[in-house]
């Protein structure tokens, strides 16, 4: 890390509130090993030096102590105390520049990171860049030698304090490619693509003569394959233009035209750069190219070109995990990803906070903000992320997996902006937690989880799936006994392809239910495939048109005590999947519930569905349901059926 920025760089220092939280829980280990002994305190700040003690919060009168620079040196410090008594890094107002990440392991257990009472800081996985220069009638850029001599390169920018957009063609949308690839996917379970695609299947795609021309520079370009659920990154190495052919740097993820998706983006050129905010990376000429904000002026601007993955990471081993470790209150901001496909979920990618290998740690109060990969991708035992700000990054905003970890209180917005099939909040493991979250604004899937036993509970989540297919606003993949409920999800849209649902369980979940939970604005509520024996009672499902509930190549489900209201006509895809169905209010205001017979996933006949059972046909007079309280007129049938009341208006984050 290098010392805070001094009087060689102008810096603006800030300050601002920081809400303090009393942590209840921490088990046992951790209660005792604070109690038992005051923890050891040193200090980091802007004017410190890392020749002093950093006992000092501040520079004594002399100017011969006071607080370390980076932390660093606080880490060092603090480590060559050992591990028997806590110790405290208390980090005062100030901006921070990172070369490298901070690293932490199972010497460092113990350790408490914090910001002081009050104060902002930030913590920055890159540099301060100004100079800049006109370049051209609307366009500034900046030398960087660095990026010429491949010693640099990034895919992220933040000017004034916005994730900026990268130069793009199309303008807005995407182009369609001309490859196919028409080999029949066989499901996750079934081992994928009937047949494994060839190499030159995964790096070549077919363009339009209209679309790309000899301007085309290889060296800047990037291109994003799109998928189903996913997408490719990925460089160029060749373009031949007799044959219209690109030739990638590295492989996708799938061959272009999979799945019958023929869209691509191309990005990081001058000719995409066809709008205020704009900035693309010149490699051929090793400068950085942005166009202005309307009455943005770039001699005042402050811009941030990153440099790492990774601000912090944490990485204990099977044998000697990271224990008891606490970051609190802390800013992290601009990192960078290479350039690779980044899989499902855009997993691939790592964390401005990265931990492995965990026991017991706590990251609380956390801003992560534009950074170019994932917000926190984190793994281990008895891990807990509460209240903490992630939104505006490249990848996923929250990854965490392990045994009995908490995720709670979060909020999370505005992700993957580079990498669409980004997931705001990724679970997995076993005995897990994912409570009383709020997100929203997700191009893909906002919370996802697999694993055994994990709770997914009083989530409110709202505009997800607003770009890729085949999620919903909680997804399971091949959950065993996961529980969901009391969750409220609105506001999805479909955008087509496999579609977009409320709640999701796919291939290989077993014995789940999903109860108590609200969903209004979702066109499929409910989306089960190849998944068995699992519940789904008591949940209020509203729909301003069709509500379509599906089950293809399922069984064994448990459908009662739901109400669905309709403006359109309900749709259950493979009734025969359910084995009981009673005891439902099904309110179509068309008067029509439709079955259709599947054989795997083709219509093969339709019926309408009998009211028997105890299930009803009739309106169940909901007063109010948009604020999470569902309220029946006098006189519903709710009540007969045993239907309990549903109060989901305290999803999301708890004061």
């Amino acid at each position: 890390m290098r010392k805070a920025e001094t009087s060689r760089s102008r810096v603006f220092w800030g300050a601002g509130g920081l809400l303090l939280i009393a942590l209840a829980g921490f088990g046992a280990r951790q209660t005792h090993a604070l109690s038992s002994a005051e923890a050891e305190i040193f200090f980091v700040g802007p004017n410190g030096s890392d020749s002093w003690s950093g006992r000092l919060s501040g520079a004594n009168a002399q100017g011969t102590d006071g607080p370390f620079a980076t932390l660093d040196a606080a880490c060092r410090a603090a480590r060559q105390l050992g591990t028997k008594r806590p110790r405290k890094v208390v980090v005062r107002a100030g901006q921070y520049f990172f070369d490298e990440p901070l690293v932490l392991s199972d010497k460092d257990s113990g350790l408490t990171i914090e910001s002081a009472p009050g104060a902002k800081v930030v913590l920055y996985g890159g540099r301060k860049i100004g100079g800049w220069k006109k370049d051209g009638g609307k366009f500034y850029s900046i030398a960087l030698p660095e990026v010429r001599e491949k010693k640099w390169d990034f895919r992220a920018l933040v000017v004034n304090g916005r994730f900026c957009r990268r130069a793009r063609l199309p303008k807005e949308g995407t182009f369609a490619h001309l490859s196919s690839f028409d080999v029949p996917w066989m499901t996750s379970t079934g081992g994928g693509w009937k047949r494994k695609p060839t190499g030159e299947e995964l790096t070549t795609l077919k363009y339009r003569s209209e679309d790309i021309g000899p301007w085309l520079d290889i060296n800047n370009v990037e291109i994003t394959v799109y998928h189903m659920w996913d997408e490719s990154m990925v460089g160029l190495s060749a373009m031949d233009t007799e044959s219209r052919t690109l030739t990638f740097a590295g492989q996708t993820g799938h061959p272009p035209g999979a799945f019958g998706v023929k869209k691509y983006v191309i990005w990081n050129v001058r000719e995409g750069m066809t709008e205020p905010g704009q900035w693309y990376l010149d490699r051929t000429a090793g400068k950085l190219v942005y166009q202005p904000l309307d009455a943005e002026d770039m001699s005042r601007a402050v811009a941030f070109a990153p440099t790492i993955e990774t601000i912090i990471r944490i990485e204990g081993s099977r044998g000697k995990p990271a224990e008891n470790i606490t970051i609190r209150g802390l800013t992290l901001s601009v990192t960078t990803t290479p350039l690779k496909a980044g899989g499902f979920g855009a997993g691939k990618f790592a964390g401005a906070l990265s931990v492995s290998s965990a026991q017991d740690c706590r990251f609380v109060g956390l801003e992560i903000v534009n950074v170019g990969g994932q917000g926190i991708k984190a793994s281990g035992t008895r891990l807990r992320i509460e209240r903490c700000h992630v939104h505006h990054t490249g990848a996923c905003g929250i990854r965490c997996s392990g045994t009995a970890a908490v995720v709670s209180d979060n909020h999370i917005h505005d992700i993957g902006l580079t990498y669409p099939s980004a997931i705001a909040m990724q679970g997995g493991g076993r005995d897990c937690r994912i409570i009383h979250n709020e997100i929203h604004e997700t191009p893909y899937t906002a919370v996802n989880c697999g694993g055994e036993n994990n709770r997914i509970e009083s989530n409110l989540i709202y505009h997800a799936m607003q770009e890729l297919h085949d999620g919903g606003g909680i997804y399971c993949f091949a959950g065993k006994g996961l529980v969901l409920r009391g969750n409220f999800i609105r506001d999805i849209i479909d955008t087509g392809g496999y579609g977009a649902s409320a709640y999701y369980l796919d291939e290989r979940s077993e014995g789940c239910l999903v109860e108590g939970n609200l969903s209004f604005g979702v066109v499929r509520p409910s989306h089960n495939h190849m998944a068995k024996n699992n519940i789904i009672r008591n949940n209020v499902f509203v729909s301003d048109e069709d509500a379509r509930f599906t089950f293809p190549m399922s069984s064994g489900y448990v459908f009662e005590k739901n109400v669905v209201y309709a403006k359109g006509k309900i749709v259950l895809d493979n009734p025969e999947g359910i084995r009981t169905l009673k005891n439902n209010i099904l309110f179509s205001a068309e008067g029509r519930i439709q079955c259709n017979k599947l054989e795997r996933y083709n219509r093969k006949g339709s019926y309408q569905l009998e009211p028997e059972n105890g299930n009803l046909f009739a309106d169940p007079l909901l007063v109010e349901f948009d604020k999470g309280r569902v309220i029946f007129g006098a006189g519903s049938p709710v009540g007969k059926l045993g239907i309990k009341p549903i109060d989901v208006s305290g999803a999301g984050r708890r004061p």
